[in-house]
């Protein structure tokens, strides 16, 4: 999996069914603490089980980022969201920042009036402190960026780079900064548990169990006062758990999938439970093993991508909570829409029976006797793989199964232990499972997660960071390059555009459903949640704008 990957309802999955097993019974859900707009407590969760104290922002595995309080206490230069990738990111530590045309220098503006809570200034130093970290400490890097020269101007602070960083400048703006008067005393940053944080945002810790972490507000915020007075994060042992106290009203913001949330959820309150689940630029899909026959055929694929039937996933799998995939490059609208190559734009997908036979038969293959045979005779088999528990993608394992078998191809399902399966996927060892891919600012992350050469590694090698289908196109490979190098909007549009062909007309990976960036809320106690008719962050309470959304909120009465 890559170090990069986003907490989404996927990680929660996995999370809960490797927690559940080691952990037994938990009292999370035995928090019968008041919460409310009258006591100023805002109650939020996850299905993660028990955690250890550790609250280092920049490893992904501690509790900060598990539970994502983290963005509650470490700040941002600039505030960025997903849901709206290509719309300026709202100034916060800096006021200003500004790249050069090649995108391989920029400048930032500190506000002057930012402060640490423990009432020192936050300077530029602390800011090239952070980035000069990053660049000595790979394992906190977690975006993998090559930074350069980090160079303190005044209140500015400027970082130079080799390469152009179009694809990765909303993942640079959007940096937390922590202080250099703490941090510089640590010995070693990529184990520091970081059990007392210190950070500029409005929030500190006040308290830490393995089941709940408390967080109270800071008086002297340097942004002001807020409403919300303290934060309760509380982890399940599961969904069910996370469910029930979300219908009860005890949890008030979180993110489960649920199959059946209009009676589990949404019924229970139907005035105050809510949900909205929009989607950024990352995926889920079908990702074929491209370095086994018959999969390294391109005809294949695509004749597969054409009789699946993704309004039966959208609706039977994901249950209507993973917005829907309606266009046959794959990027998720519309938040993508600016990104559509012109032959795409307005283009629908909708199973084709006929038109995949068409394909099929002109590249070679046969059918007899309701059997695909490839061009060189052998029936077209395959196994599908993925965890057990993951129903959503079991079920729409099976959905496939059968969209499929009216082209003659026979398929069957296995099911793994997570564990297993993350290491088979790495490795190479499978002809098709369901998967999700990176997300960023632009279509780019998604594209070069599962097309990029660079990433490619034999079979039996694992691949950590992506291309786990081992799909190897020099042409993808050039156009990813293109993209991340290219000077104009018009260059970056070809390389786009040529990326979108391939995905169309190859078919890698399938996309199935776009990946959700969603979150269930309660406006019983709190209003001010962000909508579709008022999208100014992404709802999902691990994602960085969460303290955006935490700052609008107000009391209900």
């Amino acid at each position: 999996m890559s170090a990069r990957r986003q907490h989404t309802l996927r990680a929660v999955a996995l999370a809960t069914a490797v927690v559940a097993l080691a952990a037994g019974c938990s009292s999370a859900n035995s928090n019968h603490n008041k919460s409310g707009s009258a006591s100023g407590v805002l109650t939020l969760g996850k299905p993660d089980g028990p955690q250890t104290n550790n609250s280092n922002p920049f490893l992904a595995t501690s509790a900060g980022a598990t539970l994502g309080y983290r963005y509650m206490i470490y700040e941002p230069l600039a505030m960025t969201r997903q849901i709206r990738p290509a719309e300026k990111a709202d100034p916060w530590l800096a006021t200003d920042w500004t790249w050069d045309l090649n995108f391989t220098k920029v400048t930032f503006t500190l506000n002057d009036k930012a402060k640490w809570a423990d009432g020192k200034p936050l300077t530029a130093e602390d800011v090239a402190f952070t980035f000069n970290l990053l660049k000595k400490h790979p394992a906190l890097n977690g975006n993998g960026i090559a930074f350069g020269g980090v160079e303190v101007q005044g209140k500015k602070v400027v970082l130079t780079f080799d390469d152009s960083q179009y694809v990765n400048q909303n993942k640079i703006i959007n940096q937390f900064i922590v202080p250099k008067h703490i941090w510089e005393g640590v010995k070693d940053p990529e184990t520091w548990p970081n059990r007392t944080p210190v950070g500029s945002g409005p929030y500190k810790l006040k308290t830490f169990t393995p089941q709940t972490t408390t967080l109270t507000a800071t008086p002297t915020y340097w942004k002001g006062a807020t409403k919300v007075k303290e934060l309760r994060y509380s982890t399940y042992n599961d969904n069910s758990a996370a469910t029930t106290a979300l219908a009860s009203g005890k949890l008030e913001w979180s993110f489960v999938f649920m199959p059946n949330y209009k009676q589990l959820y949404i019924a229970k309150d139907p005035k105050n439970h809510k949900l909205w689940f929009p989607s950024g630029l990352g995926i889920h899909g079908l990702w074929f093993n491209t370095a086994r026959k018959p999969f390294d055929n391109p005809a294949l694929r695509k004749a597969m991508a054409m009789v699946v039937d993704r309004k039966a996933i959208y609706v039977q799998a994901e249950a209507t909570l993973y917005p829907e995939i309606t266009n046959p490059t794959g990027i998720p609208l519309p938040a993508g829409e600016s990104f559509l190559a012109p032959e795409y734009k307005g283009a629908t997908i909708k199973p084709d029976v006929e038109g995949a036979k068409k394909v099929l038969e002109k590249a070679g293959f046969t059918l007899s006797g309701g059997v695909l045979k490839d061009p060189g005779g052998k029936p077209v088999k395959l196994t599908f793989t993925d965890p057990a528990g993951w129903n959503d993608y079991i079920t729409g394992l099976a959905i496939i199964k059968d969209n499929i078998k009216k082209l003659g191809i026979e398929a069957k399902v296995k099911t793994q232990t997570a564990e297993a399966w993350g290491a088979d996927v790495a490795n190479g060892n499978f002809d098709a499972t369901l998967h999700w891919t990176n997300s960023g600012a632009t279509p780019y992350d998604m594209y070069q997660n599962i097309m990029d050469g660079a990433l490619l590694q034999p079979i039996g090698k694992a691949s950590q960071l992506g291309n786990f289908g081992r799909f190897k196109n020099t042409e993808a490979t050039e156009a990813l390059k293109d993209f991340a190098g290219a000077t104009t909007d018009e260059a970056r549009a070809t390389a786009m555009n040529t990326l979108q062909k391939i995905m169309v007309e190859q078919a890698p990976v399938i996309p199935t459903a776009a990946a959700p960036i969603g979150a269930e809320y309660s406006t019983k106690n709190w209003v001010g949640w962000p909508t579709e008719a008022n999208p100014y962050a992404d709802p999902q309470h691990t994602q960085p704008s969460s303290l955006e959304v935490v700052l609008n909120l107000k009391p209900s009465k």
